[in-house]
């Protein structure tokens, strides 16, 4: 999984902190963690074609959330930014090489690929469960100071 998809998560949470009344660029979301700000666009707007976020373009644009972090689950976030493929691909090589012939059975399913396909299975269905609300939650009990020093950092940002 790339680093995108924490990016997306973290600057969820982060607009969820700032608030739904204003919209914010990517390039200040970035600045909070110093991130290139391109990059970051890019999976903004791979949640806001999601549904996830919304975009306003212009001078006061940016991003805010569509939907409020309780109807967001991880599984949304990690399909918006990498996409609905599956993570293994089994490419039959049990078929390939000096194991391989007309007389080899090598059965239906690749013992492989269906362990995988349990164990990916397992994966999406966990992140489906957590919400990004359950996240802010998590984060606030880890850092109570953190939504604050967003606001009063992004306040002090928007008053210049």
């Amino acid at each position: 999984m790339g680093e995108g998809v924490e990016w997306a998560l973290h600057s969820c949470v982060n607009l969820a902190w700032i608030g739904p009344e204003r919209a914010v660029p990517a390039a200040r979301l970035a600045a909070w963690h110093d991130l290139p700000a391109a990059y970051l666009n890019k999976q903004l707007q791979a949640l806001a074609r999601a549904g996830i976020l919304t975009s306003t373009p212009g001078q006061r644009g940016g991003f805010r959330l569509a939907r409020p972090l309780a109807e967001i689950s991880l599984m949304d976030v990690v399909v918006a930014v990498e996409g609905s493929a599956e993570a293994f691909r089994c490419a039959e090589i049990r078929n390939q090489g000096p194991g391989r012939g007309p007389t080899v059975d090598n059965g239906p399913e690749c013992a492989v690929a269906h362990a995988m396909g349990r164990a990916e299975l397992a994966w999406r269905r966990a992140l489906a469960e957590q919400n990004l609300d359950d996240i802010r939650r998590e984060a606030e009990r880890q850092a109570p100071q953190a939504p604050v020093r967003l606001r009063t950092w992004f306040a002090g940002l928007t008053a210049t």
